[in-house]
Parts: structure tokens; sequence; C-alpha cells
């Protein structure tokens, strides 16, 4: 009989066996286990010891690799149980590590109920599935194969039933319609997949689902020309097939079509469209390339891809360690690499050769190393396709997010003229995201000529406006399709929570492209009745024609919804633009040039520059090849670019500037609703929000009541990191804003405001402020007239019944963007609502903007609107014609 020292030196791969102040075990394995493991550790929860399973072929478990490099113990058990009982040295080596909680991956089938029942906390199970559903390895395939509408996550207790305990948490999300099992578990998931032959007699949407169930892990299949082929990247395909070469299928009603957008599979009552093929040798290949002979002619390396070529033979070595020698004809797959080495394939080569383009599909599709060597040189050469766009790599939250940082200018990303660049931070915790080309004059120039010859000799001034709506739905399903990317990019750029970068920021950029995308064929003129002149008769009708070239500059609060209501009207209408992102938030903006591109916009359309207000914007303002002048920001700013676009060419401008929105509530508003509608009209985006409530003012008989329940709610507030979904106060945008932010807040306690909540930085890493609460703020008070754009609330009283007094108090300033009054009386709140001086006045609701209503403001908070039909007027010229008959 071992004794427990003899089974932890047997089994255990670390030298540090044990740790006393280690609390958790992780049974389990897999990429799924792993993630677990990384996520505990990240959290901060000590890891005493990894039971998982024995190396295959040399090759450890991707769990057993993380805690091996972390000096974690790991326990490599072939089995816990032999004629189903415990194996006693496995039993005792597992006590002996002092385990306060056991965490597992999956499920628990196999894990003895005294291993279960031994930590003092028990044992918890995470898994990939909404339970009751699709318990086991397989659940997240089963939920596709399934065609299930929600997939999600699951921790809970195990128990008696070894996986059948109370819940203690559980996260949903959609599944889209052609989702995978990689893009699912990019939200919350993982699979272990299962393998199974694809039954092609069946529904188009049942064969799809089947096949993206299995997508990558380990594949559906079917048999072509007597071989059996593995199928890939399906997608549903409606409307008349595409023209192609038959393909006889083994079990298929009818023969697939080999197309150039791939194969064409055809159910019971539709198609399908499968986008890759893997053969039993392991080689892949795009569905549309089945009939062609081959890359051709192999290309003669030179001196310099010879090098190159020997360090990435290293590479293949360093990654398949059981293979003596790397030979030309070795397969990657053969030699017993799995999914995750295919990641760390392509990091590697990525990390080693600066700017090449790697995917992950290139593996597949060149499995055997001198294939591989072909590939890279052909993409290193820039034969192998179309130009690519360039683009950076960012891993954020064990998350790839693909960011370009160049200027985009006629359908390219290059580097600015002077090839500056700046940093562009993350305000979670002040590092450096990437650096971002710094534009010039002369990049403006560029990207103005750009746009002036898309408008007057490109396509895209002689679109028909139909085709024109179809490029822009277009535009916004690809956004759709890469909301999560755009939301991640928009918090760690800006600093907004997740949840509200992806409902409002990237949510709401998608429906304001497709409302304008409506809009583009019916922008329409009418007929007028004049005077005639006898004896001739006259037709006088007018036209909506676009401006030219317009150019747009954009706040960095919402970085991408801003571009999104201002770039919508102007592209519906049928200009160009030129683009200037807010220097600190250019990401998404980038982004969104990216998409651009790939939704079909005929270049020089769209044009984004990132860098300086004074230089690039400036130059905007001046030049005298812009039609029109869009900007959102401050009141001053907008003064310098409007004088700018009068002196240089008379500019069309419109304007959203700066506010002091006030909030008015009545002691016989709906209290629950105004406290947390006036709590939202403050906090709502970390208050960088043009339409915050400025000011509120609350009727006496209630103010203390409401100020008690604001604080107490508060309270409640989560602060953090806001990519943690649960996160409901993030950073401010920046460091000068967090500064100013402080700054404003002292001057309201020096001036005898009374500091109720807040007012300080958070005492953690980032540019975090409270959330802040002033009270017995007075009319004449700084805080009381100027805006903060921050977290802090500015109550003032106002006498019980005295409505004409607080609406005086409330015009007075010369700001008016927004307002908003909370009260049960419908008379009182129409005569309120006429008589505020704002553009956008809320009745018992705060932040209620849509895409089809008008938002703009009165006096020096600009002129113009975004959003709705007026939009569209703001980038249309009226042009009358008279005809005499």
């Amino acid at each position: 009989m071992w004794t427990a020292s003899q089974v932890l030196r047997r089994f255990s791969t670390s030298p540090h066996h044990y740790q006393n102040k280690l609390k958790l075990a992780i049974i389990g394995q897999s990429l799924f286990g792993q993630e677990v493991y990384s996520n505990l550790r990240k959290q901060g929860h000590r890891v005493v010891g990894v039971f998982t399973v024995p190396d295959k072929d040399g090759k450890a478990d991707p769990l057993a690799v993380a805690a091996e490099k972390d000096g974690t113990p790991v326990f490599k058990f072939p089995r816990w149980r032999v004629k189903g009982k415990p194996i006693p040295e496995v039993v005792e080596a597992y006590k002996a590590v002092g385990a306060e909680l056991n965490v597992m991956p999956f499920c628990s089938q196999f894990i003895p109920m005294n291993i279960i029942n031994n930590p003092k906390h028990g044992s918890i199970i995470y898994h990939p599935s909404i339970l009751p559903l699709h318990r086991g390895a397989s659940a997240i395939n089963w939920t596709l194969i399934h065609g299930d509408k929600k997939a999600g996550f699951t921790v809970f207790w195990a128990d008696d039933g070894l996986d059948t305990g109370p819940i203690l948490l559980q996260r949903e999300c959609a599944v889209q319609p052609n989702d995978t099992v990689d893009t699912l578990y990019n939200r919350f998931l993982f699979p272990e997949g299962i393998n199974a032959m694809v039954d092609l007699a069946q529904p188009a949407e049942a064969i799809h689902n089947w096949i993206r169930g299995h997508d990558k892990v380990p594949g559906a299949w079917t048999v072509i020309d007597g071989q059996s082929v593995t199928l890939y990247g399906s997608s549903m395909l409606g409307g008349k097939a595409p023209d192609g070469q038959t393909l006889e299928i083994e079990g298929a009603s009818r023969p697939g079509l080999v197309t150039k957008k791939g194969l064409v599979l055809h159910g019971t009552d539709g198609k399908l469209l499968v986008k890759s093929l893997q053969f039993e040798d392991g080689k892949m290949i795009p569905a549309s390339k089945y009939f062609s002979s081959g890359e051709g002619a192999s290309v003669e390396l030179t001196d310099n891809e010879k090098r190159v070529a020997e360090e990435i033979r290293n590479i293949w070595k360093g990654i398949l360690s059981n293979v003596p020698t790397i030979n030309d004809n070795t397969d990657f797959f053969k030699s017993g690499a799995a999914s995750m080495d295919v990641v760390r394939l392509v990091e590697e080569v990525k990390q080693k050769c600066a700017g090449m383009q790697l995917q992950n599909e290139d593996v597949y599709m060149y499995t055997t190393f001198q294939d591989f060597i072909q590939m890279f040189v052909r993409k290193l050469r820039g034969d192998d396709q179309k130009e690519e766009l360039v683009i950076d790599y960012v891993k954020v939250n064990s998350m790839t997010v693909k960011m370009p940082y160049q200027c985009f200018i006629n359908g390219k990303f290059e580097d600015a003229e002077s090839g500056k660049t700046y940093d562009t931070i993350n305000p979670t915790d002040g590092s450096v995201i990437c650096k971002v080309s710094y534009a010039s004059v002369g990049d403006v120039d560029r990207a103005v000529a750009a746009a002036k010859e898309a408008y007057e000799i490109g396509p895209w001034g002689k679109m028909n406006p139909r085709d024109r709506g179809s490029l822009l739905y277009k535009l916004a399903d690809l956004m759709e399709e890469h909301q999560e990317e755009l939301a991640t990019i928009e918090s760690i750029d800006s600093g907004a929570v997740y949840t509200l970068a992806l409902k409002t920021h990237v949510g709401m950029s998608i429906q304001t492209f497709r409302y304008f995308a409506g809009w583009c064929d019916k922008v329409q003129g009418k007929t007028i009745p004049i005077n005639q002149a006898r004896p001739n008769r006259n037709l006088t009708f007018t036209k909506k024609e676009p401006l030219g070239v317009c150019a747009i500059v954009i706040p960095w609060n919402y970085p991408l919804m801003m571009l999104a209501w201002k770039s919508a009207a102007c592209l519906a209408a049928g200009n160009t633009l030129v683009l200037k992102p807010a220097q600190v938030t250019p990401l998404t903006a980038l982004k969104f040039a990216e998409l651009s591109v790939n939704a079909g916009i005929p270049k020089g359309v769209i044009n984004i520059l990132p860098g300086s207000g004074g230089m690039v914007g400036q130059r905007l303002s001046d030049h005298p090849d812009i039609r029109k002048l869009g900007f959102t920001g401050s009141t001053p700013i907008g003064k310098q670019i409007m004088k700018s676009c009068a002196l240089s060419n008379l500019k069309k401008v419109s304007l959203e500037l700066g506010g002091k929105s006030p909030l008015i509530i009545f002691s016989d508003c709906d209290m629950d609703k105004a406290v947390r509608m006036g709590m939202s009209s403050v906090y709502f985006n970390k208050g960088e929000n043009c339409i915050a409530a400025g000011r509120l003012f609350v009727e006496e008989s209630i103010h203390d009541e409401f100020i008690s329940r604001v604080v107490e709610e508060i309270k409640k507030m989560k602060i953090g990191d806001p990519l943690d979904r649960s996160t409901d106060h993030g950073p401010q945008n920046h460091r000068a804003h967090l500064d100013k932010l402080l700054e404003y807040c002292d001057v309201g306690v020096k001036e005898g405001a009374t500091l109720v909540y807040g007012g300080r930085q958070v005492d953690r890493p980032g540019f975090f402020m409270e959330p802040t609460v002033f009270t017995d703020v007075e009319d004449h008070m700084f805080i009381a007239k100027e805006e903060s754009f921050g977290p802090v609330m500015v109550v003032s009283k106002f006498k019980d019944g005295d409505v004409d007094g607080v609406l005086q108090r409330a015009n007075d300033t010369e700001y008016g963007l927004a307002s908003g009054v909370f009260t049960r009386d419908i008379n009182k709140a129409m005569y309120v609502s006429e008589q505020l001086e704002a553009g956008t006045v809320f009745v018992n609701t705060y932040n209620k903007t849509d895409v089809a209503s008008p938002f703009g403001g009165f006096k020096q908070s600009g002129f113009g609107k975004d959003l709705g039909e007026d939009a569209l007027m703001e980038y249309l010229k009226t042009k009358a014609v008279t005809v005499e008959y």
C-alpha cells in the first residue's frame, strides 16, 4: 500500500507538492477545464491541486499544461475507481492536498462520493448548458443540434445524484441563426464534441444545426466520392442557388453545387452553404475549390524565407515534442496536435513574424509542414489573395479582438503621412491598448480627395438609392454579427460597462443604420403650383440632392453611437464622408471602417482619421471641398467650428453641444420610478451623457426622502471592471476628465453646497469616480450653472406648489438640450413640457431616445438634428425646377 507522500511523488508533476495556503481542488480536463482554472486564479482563489488525465501521445491535457506552468500541483490519475470501488491510494493522495472545495468542469459521474463530499464546502460543477437540458461533455453541441434558442452556463452543487444538486448560478445568451460551437463559447461555453454522420434527408435547418453543432470539435461528416468528408462553416442560404458545378453526395436527395461561395447542400425544403471541407488525411480546403487542381506550382524560397521557414520548423518541433524530426511531410494533426495547439502555432508564428495575418483555418487547410510553409510564403509575399486590411490583434480578457489602428483612407488602412502614433489608454487600469496613427493635415487632404472622387465619379454617386440602402443594411448586419467584439472594444477604449455598450452603444448604432437604410429610396421632392403666365403652362417641382463630401467630428462618450447617429443619415442621403473620432476613443470607429469594407461600401465613401481636434478637426472645418460639417461636443469648440466653416466656404453646419438639463420632480410623482429614473438621468454611462440631468429640482415635501433613497441605492452599485457583466459603474473615460470632475466637486464644497455622498476617486487602479450627490445647491453656484459631464447629482429644493417659480429656475440657463418632469398630474406635465426650453422633454421617463425621434438642442446647446427624418434633411439640399410647356 502506497503512503500519501509516495502517491504525491508518483502522480504530481509539479515540484511544489503541497502549499498549506491553497484552498481549491480542480478535477477535470480539456480547454474548458483550463478556462475554469484560469478564471478562479484570476479571482484570487488558491488552487491546492489539479486532478486530471494522464498525458496522451506524450502531450499533457490543456488543464495540466496551465497548472504546471503556474507551479500548481498536478495529479494525472488514469482512473478513480476499480470495479466501482475508489482506489485507496488515489483517495489518500487527493485528501493530502487539503482542499476546502472541489470545482469540477462539466460533471462528476466518475468521481467517488467520498471525494465529492470530502471538502468542508463540498463540490460545485461548472457546466456549459442551461440545466436541466443537455448534461454531459457534449452539452453545447446538443444545444445547437436541437436548434435551441438559448444557450448558457450553470454552476451547481454536486450531491448524491453526482451532478443534479442545487443550482448556484445560471447565465444565458441567445443562440443566433449562424452560431457555431466556437461562437457560443466566446460568450459562455466550450465543447468536448461528439462525432456523427450528417443525415441529408431532412430539412435544411436541421442539417445546418447538425453541422454547426459539430463545428471544429469534431465535425459532422458525409461521404463524397467514396471517402469521408467533414463539413465546416455552415450557414442558411435563401433565394436562388448560385451557379456551380454539381457534386454527387451519398444520401442526398439532390446533388450539391460547388460554387464560388462554397458548397451548396439541399435539404428537403431549402438550401444551406458549407464553407470548408476536410478530408480523411486531415487536409482542409475551401469548399469552393473542390474541383480545383490545387495551389499550382510550388514557390521557390529566397534565402531569407528559408531562414524564416527553419524558425517555423522549430515552432512545430516545440509543439510536436513527441515527433523526432519535422520533415516536409510531417502532418500537424496526425502527429497528435489538437485544437489548442492550432492556436499556439498561429500565435507563435505571428509573434515571430510581426504583421503576418494568420488564421486558425490556415492550419487546418495546410496540415503538412511543406504545405504550411508554401501557404506562409504566399501570404508573406501578398500573392495569396487580394490586398488585406492591416489589422492589429490584441488579447483582452481571454478574448481576441481584431482592432485596426491606422488611418482609413480610400478603402485602405495606412500609417499617417508623418508616421506619428499615439497611445490609446484603457481607463480601467491606465494601460496602453495599442498605438494609433496620428493623422496630419496631409492625411485630411488625401481623405477629402478620396471622398470627393467617390462622390463625383465613383459608383456611390451613380448608385440606385435602393442599392445604396441594401449596402447599409448589410453593414448593419455585419455590425450585429460583430456586436460582442464591438462592445468589448468600446468597453476597453471608453470605459463603458459592457452590458450597456452591447445594448446602447452598439445596439442603437445597429438600429440607426437599419433605420436610415430604409430611408434611402424614400427621399422625395414635391410638386408646387405656381401662378401660370398665359398662354404658357408651368410645372414646378423640387428635388432633394446630397450635399457632397461631409465631415463628421464626434465625441468620446458614445464613440460608436455618435458615429452612427451622424454617418448613417449622411450616407443614406448619398454623401461621402470623412470622420474624425475623439482622440481618446478611436478604436470602434476604425473597426467600423473594417466592417464597411466587408459590407461592400465602395472605397473613398467612408474615411476615418484618428488624431487631434486642433489639427484634423480644424482642417476639416477649413477645407474648401467639404460642404457640411456635423459636430457633437462642447459649446466653445462648436463656436470655433462654426466660425471656421463660415470663413472658409460657408459650409453647412449642425452642432449638438453642451447641456445643463433640468429634471423637475414634483411631490405627486411615482416615487419609486422617480428615484430609479432620476439616478439613471445622472449616472447612466457614468454620467458621460450629453442629456444627463445636470440639475434636479425636487419639491420640498419629498426632498429628504428622495435623497435618502438615492443614497441607499448608490451604496448597492457595483463599481469595477466594465467587462465584468455584473458591474454597474465603470471608469471615467480618461485621466484629464477624472481630474476635472474632482475639481468640480471641490468647487461645489467650497461654494457651500452639501456633499451628501461621493466626490472622490475610488481607491483602485484606473480612472474610477464615486457616484456623487450634492444638495442645498443655490442658483448662483458654479455647479448649478456648469455641466459636470460625470456622475454628479446636483439637487436643489423648490417650494411646494411653485410650478412657475421652478420653471423659471430651470430655464435660467444658456443651454437647452434636454429636460424632464415627473408628476402624475397630466395637466401639470403638459404645461411644464410646453414651458421648458429644450429640444427634448421627457415626461415620467428619462434617456428614452429612439432612432425615429429627432434629437437636438436649443440656445447654446446647438442647432440641427440627429435621428429621425429631420436628420436626413441635414444632409440634403433642395433644388427647385420650373418647366414651361
